[in-house]
């Protein structure tokens, strides 16, 4: 089952150095019954972009604790296949979340890396700032939010993990 993680760039060399990493709170982001009730019109691919939004979301949060060595603006969204025997739908905490059992992410499961640019960064703190508020229904903030939202992520294949971390 594909399910869409929540992370920072420092958990991405956890994952590089151990070849696992766990994953924090155990929460992920995947197309779950509900997500799919609660969108009446759009394909498949269009919901599942919904779980995979919430996830860069949920990434906000993870730098929002601060405490970043590298990259403390940029968002991390890990895409994974995991069993579904590790995945539980949990739509009483939002149509798209998904709790892991055992909570750890091997680096075999690991499908795509998706990060943000530099010239997403400003953006990226700017968010960081009013995550909180936008999801209490600020509108300025949640103005903020959606210029961070609306920057895509790179894109990058699980084989350049080690590169990645190194290099970037």
């Amino acid at each position: 089952m594909r399910v869409y993680l929540p992370a920072t760039f420092d958990m991405l060399g956890v994952l590089a150095r151990e070849g696992q990493m766990p994953v924090r709170s155990g929460v992920g982001f995947a197309l779950t019954p509900a997500l799919q009730e609660f969108f009446t019109a759009g394909d498949e691919e269009e919901i599942e972009y919904q779980a995979f939004l919430e996830a860069s979301r949920a990434s906000l949060r993870l730098l929002t604790a601060g405490g970043e060595a590298r990259f403390p603006h940029r968002r991390v969204v890990i895409s994974a296949d995991l069993p579904a025997a590790v995945v539980t739908a949990t739509p009483d905490k939002g149509e798209a979340v998904v709790t892991l059992s055992p909570s750890i992410l091997e680096v075999d499961q690991l499908v795509a890396i998706h990060v943000d640019d530099e010239g997403n960064e400003a953006a990226t703190a700017a968010a960081i700032d009013v995550v909180d508020a936008a999801d209490l229904g600020d509108e300025d903030a949640e103005i903020t939010l959606g210029d961070c939202e609306d920057n895509l992520m790179s894109w990058y294949d699980a084989r350049e993990l080690g590169i990645l971390v190194d290099l970037l």
